[in-house]
C-alpha cells in the first residue's frame, strides 16, 4: 500500500498497559507517526510476567521510543516542545496525572490549538470519575461478569476487552475529531472509558430486560434463542461448537447425522418447539455426538453451511490456516531483533491488510533522532543523557 490514510499525522503517546497502546496502535497501523513516550527505565509494562508477559510485543508495533524522565523540568519541557508538533496527543494515567505533569488538555490546548487530545480513563465524567478502574472492576460492575460466568460466580472474559475496546473507541474518536478539524482548524478533547464500553457491551441485556420484563440469566444458564445452540463432546473427547439458528440449518443438520426422523416429530417442527425440547434435544444429540469424529464431521457441516467451531486454545492460531493463507498474520520483528507472528488489525483496505512497519522499539531507541528533529544538539543531548533526563538506545 502506497499510501495509508494517516500518512502526515503525528501522535505523542504517553501510555502503558493496554487501553492507550491500543490506540496508538491502531493509528499507528493506518499510518500515523505514533511516538510513544517511556520513563528512562522504560515502560513498567515491558516487564510484566503471567497473564501481561505479551502485553508490550502486542499493542507498541509501528512506534518509535523516546525514554524521557517526566519527573524533570527539563524532560517536561522537552516533551512539551514534541507535543507542539503533533496533531494527536494520547495518554491512560490515573485521574489528575497529566495535570500534575504540566501536560493537562487545557495547557496543551492553549499551546497546540490544533491538538486533538485522547484521553483513556476509567470512567467518563460523573460520580465515579475519581476512581481507579481496571478491566475486571468494570466488567463486574457494568454485568458482563455476571452475564459470563454460572450463578453466583461472576467470572470476568478471558482477554483484556475493555481496555482493548477503550484504545479502539479512542481511535474512533480521534479520527472524527481528525475530520472536524479539517474543517474547523481547532482540536478536540476525545475520552474513552472502560466502565462506559462494558456499558455497552451488557447494553443488549439491559434492553432484553426492557422487552420481557425478566432479567437476563447468566449464560451459563441463560435460556437459548436457538435450540441448537452449544458446545458437544465427539469421540476422542474433542469438543466442538455446532448451532442451527434456521430451519434449513435444523434439515441440514438432521441429514448429515442421519437423524431425519427428528424432521417427522411434530414437537419439534419449529424453533421455538424445539426450544421448549432443548433438554431432551440436546441429550439426544449428544448421544450421537459421542459416536462420531469432530474432523471428519467439519467437513461436512462446512459443506452444508452449518455453523461449527472446534474449540481451541489461543496458541493454536499461530498454526491456523485461514489466518495463515489470508495474511492475517505478520511477521513483526521484537526489540531483542527476533520474530513473532503476530495477529494484524482485523480490516483490510482495498483488500490490504495493514502491515508491521517498524519492529517493537527498545528502550529510547528515538531518543537521539527526536530530539535532534526538536533542535537539540548532540552536546546537549548527552548533557541530558548524564543527567539523567533522558535515555537512548545506546546507552541500553
Amino acid at each position: 500500500m502506497s499510501r495509508l490514510p494517516l500518512d502526515g499525522i503525528r501522535v505523542v503517546e504517553i501510555s502503558h498497559m493496554v487501553m492507550g497502546p491500543t490506540c496508538g496502535m491502531i493509528l499507528g497501523d493506518l499510518g500515523a507517526e505514533v511516538i510513544k513516550i517511556e520513563p528512562t527505565r522504560g515502560d513498567g509494562t515491558r516487564r510484566l510476567l503471567g497473564a501481561g508477559a505479551g502485553f508490550f510485543r502486542t499493542f507498541n508495533r509501528n512506534k518509535q521510543c523516546i525514554a524521557i524522565d517526566v519527573n524533570t523540568v527539563q524532560g517536561r519541557d522537552a516533551v512539551l516542545e514534541l507535543i507542539d508538533t503533533a496533531d494527536v496527543f494520547i495518554e491512560n494515567f490515573k485521574p489528575g496525572r497529566m495535570n500534575e505533569l504540566g501536560f493537562g488538555y487545557e495547557v496543551l490546548r492553549q499551546r497546540n490549538p490544533g491538538l486533538i487530545y485522547a484521553s483513556h480513563k476509567g470512567f467518563l465524567k460523573g460520580p465515579y470519575d475519581n476512581r481507579l478502574a481496571l478491566d475486571e472492576v468494570v466488567q463486574m460492575m457494568a454485568g458482563l461478569a455476571y452475564m459470563t460466568g454460572p450463578v453466583g460466580r461472576p467470572l470476568r472474559a478471558g482477554s483484556s476487552v475493555n481496555d482493548i475496546m477503550g484504545g479502539m473507541f479512542g481511535a474512533i474518536g480521534v479520527l472524527a475529531a481528525i475530520n472536524d478539524r479539517n474543517v474547523t482548524g481547532v482540536g478536540r478533547e476525545v475520552q474513552s472509558a472502560l466502565y462506559e464500553n462494558c456499558v455497552l457491551l451488557a447494553a443488549q441485556h439491559m434492553q432484553q430486560y426492557a422487552v420481557t420484563g425478566q432479567a437476563a440469566a447468566p449464560m451459563p444458564n441463560r435460556i437459548s434463542a436457538w435450540a441448537i445452540y452449544d458446545v458437544f463432546e465427539f469421540a476422542g473427547g474433542e469438543q466442538m461448537f455446532v448451532a442451527a439458528t434456521g430451519e434449513g440449518q435444523w434439515n441440514a443438520l438432521c441429514q448429515v447425522l442421519g437423524q431425519t426422523a427428528l424432521l417427522d416429530d411434530q414437537t419439534l417442527a419449529t424453533n421455538n418447539d424445539r426450544v421448549l425440547q432443548r433438554p431432551r434435544l440436546l441429550a439426544h444429540l449428544a448421544e450421537v455426538f459421542a459416536t462420531m469424529d469432530a474432523q471428519t464431521l467439519a467437513l461436512e457441516l462446512e459443506a452444508h453451511s452449518i455453523p461449527f467451531a472446534p474449540i481451541r486454545r489461543p496458541e493454536a492460531l499461530f498454526d491456523d490456516p485461514h489466518l495463515i493463507q489470508s495474511g492475517g498474520l505478520a511477521n513483526l520483528e521484537l526489540e531483542d531483533g527476533s520474530f513473532t507472528a503476530m495477529p494484524l488489525l482485523p480490516l483490510s483496505l482495498d483488500g490490504a491488510r495493514l502491515q508491521p512497519r517498524r519492529s517493537i522499539p527498545r528502550i529510547g531507541e528515538h531518543t537521539h533522532k527526536v530530539m535532534r528533529e526538536l533542535g537539540y544538539s548532540d552536546e546537549h543531548i548527552a548533557e541530558l543523557c548524564a543527567a539523567g533526563v533522558l535515555k537512548t538506545d545506546a546507552q541500553a
